[in-house]
C-alpha cells in the first residue's frame, strides 16, 4: 500500500492503524458505502470509483460538506481559532458554550475542528440534551490539520455525504457496492461504553439489528459487508453467520497512557450470496 493518508480529525477508535487489514478483507467493487464513516480513514486510504459516506452525527457530516465545497475558506477561518489565547481552559469552555448555543452550521463546523483538537483525547461526546461536553485537553500546542483538510477535500470529490439512520444507508446499496461498517463498538466492560458520540446511543439491541441488516444485504441482495468491532462474547455470537477473523489493536482512550493495552478486534465478513447456516 502507498503512503497512508491521515484524517484531519482526531477520533477515538479511528481506523488509521488498521486500513491495511481492512482492505485485505474488502472485496473489489465500484462504490464503497460506509454507514458509520467517523473520521474517514478507510475512505481516505481506498480507491473506489465513488463513495457514499454516512454518519448519524450531523455536525460531522455538515463539516465534511463544507470541507468538500469550500476548503480554502474553511481553512482560513478555522485557523483563526488556533491561537495561544484559545488554548486555555476558560477560552475552551467559552467556545464550547458557543458551539452548543449557535445554530449557524458554518460556525459550528469551525468550532467542531477547534474542539476536536483542543478537547481531551480527540473525543466527540454529547450529553443527553445534545450538548458537546468533552473537557479541555490542555495540550502544549494543538496541531492545525491544514494539509489533511485539503487532502480530504480532494478525495471528497468522489464522495456523497449523508446523515441518516444506517439502515437507510444500507438500502441505498446496489450491485457493485461494497459496505464497510465501523459502528460504535460493543463495550469491553460496563465502564467502557463510548457510544455517545451523537445524541442517542448504540446498545446491544442496535448491535444485533446491524448484524441482521448485514446478513440480509449479503445473503438476499448479494452485497458484501464487512464489520469491525470489539472481540467479545456478544459480537462473536451476533456475527455467527459471518466469516470471522481477529487482530489485536492498541486502544488510546484510557486517560493514563501507561495503562493503554492492546484489545481484541473482530472482523466479520458477510460474503455476497453466501447461504446462511441451517
Amino acid at each position: 500500500m502507498k503512503k497512508k493518508t491521515r484524517a484531519f480529525l482526531k477520533w477515538a477508535g479511528g481506523k488509521y492503524s488498521l486500513v491495511e487489514q481492512i482492505h485485505a478483507r474488502l472485496p473489489e467493487g465500484k462504490k464503497l458505502i460506509e454507514p458509520f464513516v467517523g473520521a474517514g480513514s478507510v475512505f481516505l486510504n481506498s480507491d473506489f470509483d465513488s463513495y457514499l459516506l454516512n454518519d448519524v452525527n450531523q455536525d460531522l457530516i455538515t463539516l465534511y460538506k463544507y470541507v468538500k465545497a469550500r476548503p480554502k475558506t474553511l481553512v482560513k477561518d478555522a485557523k483563526t481559532l488556533f491561537v495561544d489565547k484559545n488554548n486555555q481552559k476558560v477560552a475552551y469552555y467559552g467556545l464550547r458554550q458557543e458551539f452548543n448555543s449557535t445554530q449557524d452550521p458554518y460556525y459550528r463546523s469551525l468550532l467542531f475542528i477547534y474542539l476536536n483538537r483542543h478537547g481531551f483525547n480527540g473525543l466527540c461526546r454529547y450529553n443527553s440534551k445534545g450538548g458537546f461536553n468533552v473537557p479541555f485537553g490542555d495540550y502544549n500546542k494543538p496541531y492545525f490539520p491544514e494539509e489533511e483538510i485539503f487532502r480530504f477535500s480532494e478525495k471528497a470529490k468522489k464522495a456523497r455525504f449523508v446523515c441518516e439512520d444506517y439502515k437507510k444507508t444500507f438500502s441505498r446499496a446496489r450491485k457493485g457496492s461494497v459496505i464497510y461498517c465501523d459502528p460504535p463498538y460493543a463495550p469491553l466492560s460496563n465502564t467502557a461504553n463510548f457510544t455517545s458520540y451523537a445524541s442517542g446511543g448504540f446498545d446491544a439491541n442496535e448491535q444485533a439489528k446491524l448484524a441482521i441488516v448485514a446478513e440480509r444485504a449479503a445473503f438476499k441482495r448479494n452485497i458484501p459487508v464487512l464489520i469491525s468491532n470489539h472481540d467479545t462474547e456478544l459480537t462473536r455470537k451476533l456475527y455467527d453467520e459471518a466469516e470471522q477473523s481477529f487482530v489485536r489493536v492498541a486502544r488510546s482512550i484510557s486517560q493514563n497512557g501507561k495503562n493503554r493495552q492492546k484489545v481484541g478486534e473482530i472482523f466479520a465478513f458477510y460474503a455476497a450470496g453466501k447461504k446462511p447456516k441451517i
